[in-house]
């Protein structure tokens, strides 16, 4: 049984969620801000996190910057904010996903579950994976440049892993997100740049002139089919 943390400062909310979950088969633990929610998480080892942003003691932006150097646990926000910008920030903090208040527990559901249906699938490609100093390791879920072990949430390991199983394809920003999120629901592409993005800073040399992940402008991106020349 998977368990679900819910972060959220309203009882109404974390009561709702709790019964849907529940009754969907789902272990469900409960926190009602940041600073209880790494307590909890800590104790119960939650397979997915449902976060909410705006609450007291310690928000959600705050949550993840904490629990993501103890935890590569898949994190959704639950935002009621509009501004893109909030959900960019959530993501390059280290989110994988979030939904925008008010939703659907159906919705929800799907999110939860393609989610962790990323997380714990057996993809049957190749499962080991290398380009120039880059080794993916899809048994260990963990990336290599060079010697140096690298963290990635679980949004950025699926994404390399699939630059990494085509390279030289193009993917368009859309065929990225629906591959992370099963659906596309109301994703942005915006979400693929940042993940991009955080993608570079861990793995490129010059993340700012980037020798794997190639931009194909006006398309999406691809992975280079051939090692960075050394000293380039």
């Amino acid at each position: 049984m998977k368990t679900i943390l819910v972060v959220d400062d309203k009882s109404n909310v974390r009561t709702l969620i709790r019964e849907y979950l529940t009754q969907e088969g789902f272990h469900v633990v409960t926190a009602d801000n940041g600073r209880n929610a790494l307590y909890e998480a800590r104790h119960s080892k939650p397979d997915l996190v449902l976060l909410d942003i705006m609450m007291p003691e310690m928000d959600g932006y705050e949550f993840i910057r904490f629990f993501r150097l103890e935890s590569e646990t898949p994190i959704i926000l639950l935002t009621a904010r509009m501004e893109e910008t909030d959900k960019v920030l959530g993501l390059e903090l280290g989110a994988d996903d979030y939904i925008t208040k008010p939703f659907g527990m159906r919705e929800l559901l799907a999110r939860i579950r393609a989610v962790l249906r990323r997380v714990g699938q057996e993809p049957a490609q190749e499962k080991i994976l290398r380009v120039g100093e880059i080794t993916l390791d899809r048994n260990l879920h963990a990336v290599k440049v060079g010697d140096e072990e690298v963290s990635l949430t679980p949004s950025e390991f699926d994404l390399l892993a699939v630059l990494m199983s085509y390279p030289g394809r193009v993917f368009s920003r859309m065929q990225l997100l629906e591959h992370l999120q099963g659906t596309a629901f109301e994703g942005v592409v915006r979400t693929i740049d940042v993940h991009i993005r955080n993608l570079r800073t861990k793995i490129e040399p010059d993340p700012a002139n980037p020798s794997y992940i190639e931009t194909v402008y006006g398309v999406g991106y691809r992975f280079q089919t051939t090692s960075p020349v050394p000293g380039a």
